[in-house]
């Protein structure tokens, strides 16, 4: 491998390692960035002339922690000698009375003290865990731990967040600074939450992930060459799944992060088929299954049963449950949807979502008719939560449709396209409503 290669090696799996370091010695997450770049600048200077070196996390570490060593020892000096000038000018102004103005000399140098310890503890998984928690943490608003996340965790530059996120450079500059004055003025420390803490603040850090993987996964259904379907976009997904990979490592003893997991994975793994080549997205039925990645589903099966097999369920593993159910069956026409079913009605009774409620009477039409969905649709249709939310007028006019009842679907297709803001549905949507409301290929023609 080339030194350039090598060092690119390392960026993607050490980075945040590095920064996770020298963040939890220093406390200053603008300084650990900044020695962590500086590690890896270093690298790409010396690796070729010195060689890739057997450890290079370890170097890398190392190099960044010596640069941050060195930044607090200066800022250090700079300090004490502006303390030493403040006393200096003091005496010079209150000299005694009927002498000229007189000071004792200033040193050249000033002595330093640094701590070691926090700097002599190697604990890279240690590291990667409380730099999780920090820019997950509940203090800081979600747009930000979703941002912070992926500068600290994934290394992403600001430029590279902001197109993903499709907002200014400079918006996201600024999302990034408030995010990280938040921590500094609200004393968020670096270090994994106490237990009274820890089953809230994880929920919060599966959510930022789960967030960042919709991001993602959204844009597979879209079109290609659209910039909602660009591939910075789109690369969220694959982060998304590195990092739940990362989670359920290091919290090996919490069966929702493995669930979660097992989640992205089935889910992940059909993303090649969520849209056709003409930017229209498809739904399951519709898609090729022999295209879907069955390695990422076999991945998926095994975390879902080593979390199933805790015996501690969440909705995170109920999902992936569901999902499961999808990928194992052969065509649409063999997925178990009374399975599907019962499972939807767990997970209601755990959420408590009204889209996880619109996602159920989906099942129940599969299982019970599409006037059964339509009634299930209707106890949820008034709920605040789906106000806007074109999928509630699209899941009606579909299940309309299967009624026979089209001039209502035709409706309710043209309410969807009203409020859809994504360009792969709307052109299924049109695609849909095109369908209902062309003349019958044997209609007389004028």
């Amino acid at each position: 491998m080339s030194p350039g290669s090598a060092v690119e090696d390392a960026f993607r799996t050490e980075w945040g390692r590095v920064l996770g370091a020298v963040a939890r010695s220093t406390g200053d997450l603008d300084l650990a960035e900044e020695s962590a770049q500086e590690a890896f600048a270093t690298a790409l200077r010396t690796w070729g002339r010195d060689g890739v070196p057997e450890r290079p996390g370890a170097w890398l570490t190392t190099t960044a922690r010596r640069h941050a060593i060195d930044v607090l020892r200066r800022r250090r000096v700079d300090t004490d000698r502006t303390a030493a000038a403040a006393r200096l000018g003091e005496r010079v102004e209150a000299g005694p009375r009927g002498v000229g103005p007189t000071a004792d000399p200033v040193p050249d140098e000033v002595a330093l003290s640094l701590d070691d310890d926090p700097w002599a503890i190697d604990d890279p998984d240690g590291d990667l865990l409380r730099l999780l928690f920090t820019c997950c943490h509940p203090a800081l608003p979600a747009e930000s731990r979703v941002a912070l996340t992926l500068r600290s965790l994934v290394g992403m530059t600001t430029a590279q967040v902001a197109r993903a996120f499709l907002v200014p450079e400079a918006t996201m500059a600024q999302r990034l600074v408030r995010a990280k004055r938040r921590i500094r003025a609200t004393g968020i420390t670096f270090r994994v939450p106490p237990p009274e803490l820890r089953a809230e603040r994880v929920t919060g850090v599966l959510a930022v992930l789960y967030l960042l993987f919709t991001e993602g996964y959204d844009a597979w259904a879209e079109p290609a060459d659209e910039t909602a379907g660009s591939w910075d976009r789109r690369a969220l997904a694959d982060d998304a799944v590195r990092l739940a990979r990362l989670a359920a490592r290091l919290l090996d003893d919490e069966p929702e992060a493995r669930g979660l997991l097992a989640l992205l994975l089935l889910q992940h793994a059909r993303r090649d088929e969520r849209t056709g080549p003409d930017g229209v997205a498809r739904t399951l039925a519709e898609q090729d299954r022999s295209r879907w990645r069955h390695d990422e589903i076999a991945e998926g099966l095994r975390e879902l049963d080593v979390a199933l097999a805790a015996g501690r369920p969440g909705p995170y593993q109920v999902q992936a449950a569901i999902a499961a159910l999808h990928d194992r069956a052969g065509s649409d026409a063999e997925v178990d949807w009374s399975e599907i079913l019962g499972l939807y009605d767990v997970l209601l009774g755990m959420t408590g979502s009204p889209v996880v409620a619109l996602n159920r009477a989906v099942a129940v039409a599969e299982v019970h008719g599409a006037e059964a969905g339509l009634a299930a649709i209707e106890e949820v249709a008034d709920d605040p939560a789906l106000a806007g939310y074109h999928l509630l007028p699209a899941v009606r006019a579909e299940l309309q449709a299967r009624a026979g009842r089209t001039d209502e679907a035709v409706h309710a297709l043209r309410v969807a396209l009203e409020l859809v803001d994504r360009e792969g549905d709307r052109r299924l949507l049109r695609r849909r409503l095109g369908a209902l409301t062309a003349p019958p290929a044997d209609a007389p023609t004028g």
